[in-house]
Parts: C-alpha cells; structure tokens; sequence
C-alpha cells in the first residue's frame, strides 16, 4: 500500500500510466468492450484491469492522471447508437468524477460507436472494468503537470 495511491491503481496501470505522456488516449472500457483485442493494438500493447465500475476505476484514474486543457473534450463516452445526445447513469456518474478530479472544468464529449472503436485502437492502453451497465466506455486524453504543481 502506498500513500496518496488509489488502492485500485494496481502496478500495472501505474507503469503504463507513468510511461504516458501529453495528448495521449487512455479507455477505461465496460466488461461488454471488445478490450483483449483493441488492447493488441495500442501502444502499450496488452490489456490493463481494475476490478470495479466505471466511475470507481475513473476516480482511480483521476487521482494522477491530469486531462488535456488544449483539446475540447478530454474526456469522452461511447455514444448510444441512434441517441448520441442521450446520458445514461454511467456518463452523469463519471461526469460527477470529472467534476470533482477538474473542478468542473470538463464536460464529455461524445464518440459514436464504431469511431469509438477506431479511436480506442489508436489509445495508448486499454483499462477493462467490471462495469456491466452498457455504453460504459470512455477515452481520456492526458494532459500536463505544469512546473508550480505541489506534489
């Protein structure tokens, strides 16, 4: 156990979250997403785990991993297909996360579906849950620890 660590934040997503670096995508995907097979084609390679819902695994996350602040959306959900507008309890439960880790300088953008998927090839890693509400699928884009940040 470490301190200040999120006890969820296991050794291996801290090395691939300490490898990555700014404009870098980072999934946190729901246990339905095709992870194992996407996760092949990131940068890191192989899948990355936390056993818990989404917005626990995004709190986790959020700890030490500051978002983009030169990018519209650094933060972004699978659209639900046919209602891309539509929020399900998932999104406002991980915009509640961005909230508190950002001061609510962030709202979600959306990806549709399929571009998700493109998109989620493209990551740096893949994190899977075990969050099994649908459409809880997420791209986070890293962004920077400026030079006066307190540690």
């Amino acid at each position: 156990m470490l301190k200040t660590i999120h006890p969820l934040l296991n050794a291996d997503v801290l090395y691939a979250l300490r490898q990555m670096g700014h404009g870098n995508d980072l999934v946190i995907a729901d246990t339905n997403f095709p992870a194992e097979a996407i996760a092949l084609e990131t940068t890191f390679g192989r899948i990355l785990r936390i056993d818990a819902d989404a917005p626990t695994t995004v709190r986790a996350v959020l700890s030490q991993f500051p978002l983009d602040t030169f990018v519209d959306h650094p933060a972004e959900r699978m659209e639900i297909m046919g209602k891309p507008a539509e929020l399900l309890p998932v999104h406002t439960e991980v915009q509640t996360e961005i909230d508190h880790a950002e001061n609510g300088k962030f709202k979600l953008g959306g990806v549709e579906r399929f571009a998700f998927y493109e998109r989620a090839k493209n990551a740096f890693a893949v994190i899977q849950t075990n969050e099994r509400r649908f459409y809880g699928c997420f791209i986070f884009k890293m962004g920077v620890i400026s030079p006066d940040q307190k540690f």
